[in-house]
């Protein structure tokens, strides 16, 4: 059975007091979501231990952290400064810590950079995956699993199709690291939505639901019902996290695309 998480793009600390981000968590949960995926700061945005408490309250769990943001502070995986990529690996390495606090895992895809950061992917993607297994070689005795986010080429550099993903995977060889899918992405990248997730099986482990134009589900072009029959297919009972980022309000996005899974059930 799948698991389903709502994204909460911006800082929590952003949404208001903590009445009104506590609200926030507690509206999610009534609308059937089972946990929230969120950015992950250091330092955190807010303390891990009131975060902790506020979600359990809620009664959600966090099944997966994105790490991108980092980029916009200078880390990036593929840079051609060594010290950079250090800094990546020493901040990834950090975020295992909260993970495993969380029993989450960790979403990686714009931490690796663009093509600006490194024209060539051969030596970008020798420099991701070095960094990689310095991290994993962490991660497999924490038990903590990190994702990659195969991202289209318009906004990340590398590694933009699932089969990129599962090909960098490889190359890093740990068995903590998995590929995920992100529809939208897909949607750009992919002749098909659901062959990637075939091609992938059990070796799956997170799976983003975002609509062709951002908004709600349901108020774009991509089939979802084929998405969900392809992930019954491969029996995947991990988070599929609803991304909703332009032209909707965030309770109204929560809602609504939870409304139009039900539907389609």
């Amino acid at each position: 059975m799948i698991h389903y998480s709502f994204m909460i793009i911006e800082a929590l600390n952003s949404l208001g007091d903590e009445t009104q981000v506590r609200k926030l968590l507690e509206f999610v949960r009534e609308c059937g979501y089972e946990g929230v995926e969120l950015n992950l700061d250091l330092p955190p945005e807010v303390p891990f231990g009131q975060l902790e408490r506020w979600v359990g309250e809620a009664g959600l769990v966090i099944p997966s952290f994105l790490t991108g943001g980092a980029y916009s502070r200078g880390l990036c995986l593929s840079s051609p400064d060594a010290a950079v990529r250090q800094r990546t690996v020493e901040h990834l390495i950090r975020c295992l810590e909260v993970a495993k606090r969380f029993g989450s895992i960790l979403v990686v895809g714009l931490l690796q950079g663009f093509r600006k950061d490194e024209p060539d992917p051969a030596k970008a993607n020798e420099r991701i995956a070095g960094c990689l297994r310095q991290v994993m070689d962490r991660a497999e005795p924490q038990r903590v699993d990190l994702v990659i986010e195969p991202v289209n080429h318009l906004q990340v550099g590398f590694n933009n199709s699932v089969g990129e993903v599962r090909g960098l995977i490889e190359m890093v060889g740990s068995p903590a690291l998995r590929p995920m899918v992100d529809t939208v992405h897909m949607n750009i990248e992919e002749r098909s939505l659901t062959q990637p997730i075939l091609d992938c099986g059990p070796q799956l482990r997170h799976v983003h639901l975002c609509e062709s134009n951002g908004s709600l589900l349901g108020s774009g072009h991509l089939d979802f019902g084929s998405v969900l029959r392809a992930l019954g297919q491969i029996n995947y009972e991990g988070f599929a996290s609803v991304k909703v980022y332009r032209n909707a309000e965030i309770r109204d996005a929560a809602r609504l695309s939870m409304a139009y899974l039900r539907r389609l059930a």
